[in-house]
Parts: C-alpha cells; sequence; structure tokens
C-alpha cells in the first residue's frame, strides 16, 4: 500500500481531512508542513497497519524529515479512486512511543 501512497502523493492526489490539516496545525512540537509529510511518505516506513478500517485500509507510517523531526502519518488508500487520504499526522509523544516506533 505505501507504494501506492507514494504515487498519489508524487502525482497530487492527496486528501488531507479536515482533522489531518487541523492537527498539523496545532501540534505541540510545531506546525508539520505539506512538504514535511511528503518527506516522511517518500522516505518513511510502515509501522502498523490496519487492513479493518473502514471505508479503507490504513497504514501509520513513520518518518524522519530534513530537520530530524520523527513525525507519524496515518493514510488509507483508495484504490478506486487511486487516492492517497491523510487521516492524521502527529509528532509522536516520547512519554507514549520509544524512538517513535515502539508503543509503550
Amino acid at each position: 500500500m505505501l507504494d501506492s501512497v507514494r504515487r498519489c502523493f508524487s502525482t497530487e492526489r492527496v486528501f488531507y481531512t479536515s482533522h489531518a490539516k487541523h492537527e498539523m496545525l496545532v501540534e505541540e512540537y510545531g506546525t508539520i508542513t505539506d512538504s514535511e509529510v511528503f518527506e516522511v511518505i517518500q522516505e518513511g516506513e510502515i509501522i502498523e497497519g490496519y487492513p479493518d478500517d473502514e471505508p479503507y485500509p490504513s497504514i501509520l507510517v513513520l518518518g524522519k524529515t530534513i530537520q530530524g523531526r520523527n513525525i507519524h502519518v496515518v493514510c488509507a488508500y483508495s484504490e478506486v479512486d487511486q487516492l492517497a487520504i491523510v487521516i492524521t499526522v502527529y509528532e509522536p509523544d516520547p512519554s507514549r512511543w520509544i524512538n517513535g516506533r515502539i508503543r509503550r
């Protein structure tokens, strides 16, 4: 699924939910930009999968930005629409995540 999501980002077939945009703006550790989300998707890795999510399966991607920031992006992929849907974006809280990768 990550390859499909990456293709969507490369061809600008991405939809950000209002929740994702809000979280990016009010992120506790500083605003997250669209370009940072792009970096995470292009260079990141899937750390959790949610195949039973509705209406589309989704994934949790962890990536590091050029500035060295760990960011999580939860996104889904609509095969019918060939569209990546960004559900939420946040910087993982160290009190809840070990190295941004493993839940405490």
